[in-house]
């Protein structure tokens, strides 16, 4: 059987969305879900799911007991063990991260760190600079927790420069960022299967 016929039965890759953005109408959600759309039309092989990171409490120690981790903490550590990438939907807030981003970093970092040679992707929007110094950020955090990037394309997109990007629910409707979006999700696939040692 043909390499091409053997991918084209495999499993799709588990992707791990997460937002950093924890309101509902957020672009970075909107940026989400139209990944999730191309990802079930364009860009195939792709299975990617949002994990919600607003049920973790607080990073606090005195929650580990015996080695074991809050149910919710839990939880949210084995969708990140399982996935084969993750997909950061990152705001910028100061020149950083957001707070629930960074806790849920962290706790996904704590022993054994679940985030250990995953490939990984940001997609980021917003006024200004569009983002990209919390990708910046973000991308320090990840040399740490040896996360592996993607470089290109970079997508941090200024959401308020006409045309519109996004409707007044966060629903990306720009075509041109669509297809950045879907350009990023092709990259990140390939980048995957090439630390796995395989051809996409």
């Amino acid at each position: 059987m043909e390499l091409r016929a053997l991918h084209s039965e495999a499993k799709p890759l588990k992707i791990a969305a997460l937002c950093g953005s924890l309101r509902k109408a957020s672009y970075h959600r909107g940026l989400l879900r139209s990944a999730i759309e191309l990802s079930k039309s364009s860009v195939t092989g792709l299975d990617i799911e949002v994990v919600d990171i607003e049920p973790l409490p607080f990073l606090n120690t005195d929650l580990e007991v015996d080695n074991t981790y809050p149910a919710t903490v839990e939880a949210f550590r084995k969708k990140i063990l399982e996935a084969d990438s993750i997909l950061f939907a990152s705001p910028e807030y100061n020149y950083s991260v957001t707070a629930p981003l960074k806790n849920a970093i962290d706790w996904a970092s704590r022993p054994p760190n679940v985030w250990a040679d995953k490939p990984a992707a940001i997609i980021s929007t917003g006024g200004g600079f569009g983002g990209g110094r919390a990708q910046f950020h973000l991308r320090q955090i990840g040399v740490f927790l040896d996360l592996h990037f993607i470089n290109k394309p970079e997508f941090f997109i200024n959401a308020f420069q006409p045309p519109a990007k996004f409707d007044s629910e966060g629903n990306l409707i720009d075509e041109s960022t669509k297809e950045r979006l879907k350009q990023v999700l092709i990259s990140l696939k390939a980048f995957t299967f090439r630390l796995k040692g395989k051809d996409c």
